[in-house]
């Protein structure tokens, strides 16, 4: 018996293969307020992809909630995360209409878009960290008839990397002038350069939108801050790190301690990403002012 690849049926059994699909690489989202005593745990079930995990922790970190524990589990092509959360007052999480948002918003993570910052230019800055440099970028944005809408710099081991959404102060539209696209570069280059980083300053401009932190990383990661000489700590603040390859487990564990802070895990988690280590399994802990955090990664 043959089969005609033209019957009408195609389609439709297509169709409903491609909704079968759908329906199981949704993330299955669970918000449990019973388990534990002084946290929320938010349980995330989902068809594994790269980058599935980053995304998790992108959307809780940009709710504005605290991760104290975490559970990463990966089996196969499945992905299975518990974490435990509480506002930033240390609080469990009681608002209906608030955990109904962390549940839409986790349940779209293998779909979901960053921020919008449509209608705006972004700019991409890194090069030497000196006194007055920010000043001086927004004085030739000024300058240049350009408003700014909002603006984030980081700063680390001695280098800068900053994103700036930028319209036009007249209009309030997108900057598309290619001829003043070309002198807003040439500018800020110059200003990045100062007196001694003629090689390494960099500019750009984009209209894409991206998440403002995630983007970020990635430019600290591609100007390879971290091998600049550090800034000087106390012992007590100076990571502690060890890789363990684990043969029998066919992957390696990495083990941090450090003081626990805000956004931890999710600058972790993108360094991680940026170095193309996929996280197949990791527990996460806090105790007082610090964490522990152990994730089982494959290149």
């Amino acid at each position: 018996m043959k089969f005609n690849t033209d019957d009408m049926e195609c389609p439709t059994f297509l169709d409903e293969y491609e909704k079968l699909v759908f329906r199981m690489t949704i993330p299955r989202v669970m918000i449990d307020n019973a388990s534990c005593s002084n946290a929320t745990l938010v349980k995330i079930d989902s068809a594994r992809k790269h980058g599935i995990l980053l995304e998790a922790v992108q959307v809780l970190t940009d709710l504005n909630l605290s991760i104290k524990k975490a559970y990463v589990s990966c089996d196969g092509r499945w992905f299975m995360d518990v974490f435990h959360v509480t506002d930033l007052d240390g609080n469990k999480l009681t608002d209906k209409r608030f955990i109904s948002h962390i549940e839409q918003s986790l349940g779209t993570i293998h779909y979901a878009s960053s921020k919008s910052y449509n209608g705006l230019t972004s700019l991409e800055l890194t090069g030497t960290d000196r006194i007055g440099l920010l000043s001086e970028v927004f004085a030739v944005l000024s300058d240049l008839h350009c408003n700014v809408v909002e603006a984030k710099m980081w700063t680390h081991n001695g280098r800068i990397a900053s994103l700036i959404h930028i319209k036009e102060s007249q209009s309030g539209y997108p900057i598309e002038d290619s001829q003043k696209i070309d002198r807003i570069e040439a500018r800020l280059k110059s200003v990045l350069k100062g007196d001694n980083d003629v090689w390494s300053a960099k500019t750009s401009v984009s209209l894409a939108v991206t998440h403002t932190e995630r983007r970020l990383h990635q430019m600290m990661f591609a100007d390879r801050d971290y091998e600049r000489k550090p800034m000087i700590r106390t012992s007590h603040d100076t990571p502690i790190v060890s890789v363990l390859n684990c043969l029998e487990k066919g992957y390696s564990v990495v083990n941090i301690q450090c003081k626990d802070r805000t956004k931890l895990l999710f600058d972790v988690v993108c360094t991680l990403t940026d170095m193309q280590y996929v996280v197949f399994h990791a527990t996460i802990n806090s105790a007082g002012d610090r964490a522990y955090l152990s994730p089982g990664i494959l290149h």
